[in-house]
């Protein structure tokens, strides 16, 4: 709902054990999502978050871009904490991201100089460049050895530091095909198949709401569509399959990268935010920048998602502090305007100020058991989105769930 890094992983993990697969349907190895169940830690780059769920299925769909090189990586780490790895599938429609992409992607970010997006380098909007201008090359074509004229064609000029030639790109997939030819499927007839059969699906998204090419901070944002409408098409179902939407919400907001941020703090107060929140990024390690919950952006995301319930994470992070603030509006030059305004450098913020809570929140299980002064803070966030808060997360840890 935010700018990513809401603790999505977590949460999608808490729900994996109520359905029979778990569906990723854009972005790349570019986004990060942690999972903490008891002592072990796990973070996943591109294989979805229902992982450590003995049971449930995984499935890469056709939206998102998948770098071989990536994902047999992630597949080896999988297999050493003993998971079956034959419960994942991937796509024939996904993208591959190519030995040459992240070297282009680079190049791109190193050309904007000071006007660099802050991208991962992980070759994640070069590849969806290539989808869009019907260069790329899918699992499909991989498998139905459908791809060196095309790569060919692609990579005919490629040239400087860090850039592979056609034949190291060429043995690179020779050399990680075979660890994942057994896990393309067919994906339109994969998830058609489970949702005519009665199974449930949950789909599991990448990155944040703000962060959606067409309608996030453009031209800061990411390469593919993060709303919830992207489900729709990166799994290839209509929406009327769709039966309810659970939008994610820090408590607080954080963002990687360049771009408009109107809430960040450029102080102490950010700066404990991140040291108590370990605001640091799952895939670059890059600090976070920090700042109060933006209500003006909630509510626009809200809109954007068609949410019919949210999970705020984190409220555990800001217990000690004296006192909160959420950005309830947005003014320039005085009149008040929405989010659109974000970038806008006239813009002035409007903040409603809460009492903080001294208490430790790890230990409660119901949100009707948070202090109280905590419990307003979550009313205050609910009503922002407008939609009933199921759940709040008071630690990392799979049970640290406040429900209702």
């Amino acid at each position: 709902m935010q700018w990513g890094d809401e603790g999505k992983g977590r949460v999608v993990d808490s729900l994996a054990g109520e359905y029979d697969i778990v569906a990723r349907f854009g972005g790349g190895d570019n986004a990060g999502h942690t999972l903490v169940v008891g002592d072990r830690k796990l973070a996943l780059r591109i294989v979805p978050s229902g992982v450590l769920q003995p049971r449930t299925e995984l499935f890469i769909g056709g939206g998102t871009v998948v770098s071989l090189e990536g994902v047999v990586a992630e597949f080896d780490k999988l297999a050493e904490i003993g998971v079956d790895l034959s419960r994942i599938r991937i796509s024939d429609r996904a993208h591959v991201v190519l030995p040459f992409h992240p070297a282009l992607d680079r190049a791109n970010e190193a050309e904007r100089g000071a006007r660099a997006l802050g991208t991962t380098g992980r070759g994640i909007g070069p590849a969806y460049t290539d989808k869009t201008v019907r260069s790329g090359i899918t699992f499909g074509d991989l498998l139905r050895g459908a791809y060196e004229e095309r790569l060919r064609a692609r990579m005919r000029g490629l040239a400087g530091e860090g850039m592979p030639d056609l034949d190291a790109v060429l043995a690179s997939i020779a050399h990680y095909l075979p660890r994942i030819a057994g896990h393309i499927v067919d994906g339109v007839g994969y998830i058609h198949g489970a949702l005519e059969n009665g199974r449930r699906v949950l789909i599991e998204g990448a990155q944040g709401t703000l962060l959606d090419v067409g309608y996030g901070t453009y031209p800061f944002v990411t390469s593919s569509h993060t709303i919830a409408g992207g489900a729709c098409i990166g799994l290839g179902i209509g929406p009327t399959a769709i039966g309810a939407v659970v939008g994610v919400a820090k408590a607080y907001c954080t963002r990687v990268g360049a771009g408009p941020f109107p809430s960040e703090l450029e102080d102490a107060m950010g700066v404990r935010l991140r040291a108590r929140g370990a605001e640091f990024g799952t895939v670059t390690g890059r600090p976070r920048r920090c700042g109060w919950f933006d209500a003006v952006a909630a509510r626009y995301a809200s809109r954007l998602n068609g949410l019919t319930s949210a999970v705020v994470t984190k409220l555990d992070v800001l217990s000690g502090f004296e006192r909160l603030a959420i950005v309830t509006g947005y003014r320039v030059d005085g009149a008040s305007v929405g989010f659109e305004s974000a970038a806008d450098p006239r813009l002035e913020l409007e903040l409603e100020w809460f009492e903080g809570w001294p208490d430790d929140l790890t230990g409660c299980r119901r949100i009707a058991g948070l202090p109280a002064p905590a419990a307003r803070y979550v009313t205050a966030l609910e009503a922002s989105l407008g939609v009933p808060v199921q759940s709040v997360s008071v630690g990392p840890e799979r049970s640290a769930l406040a429900t209702r």
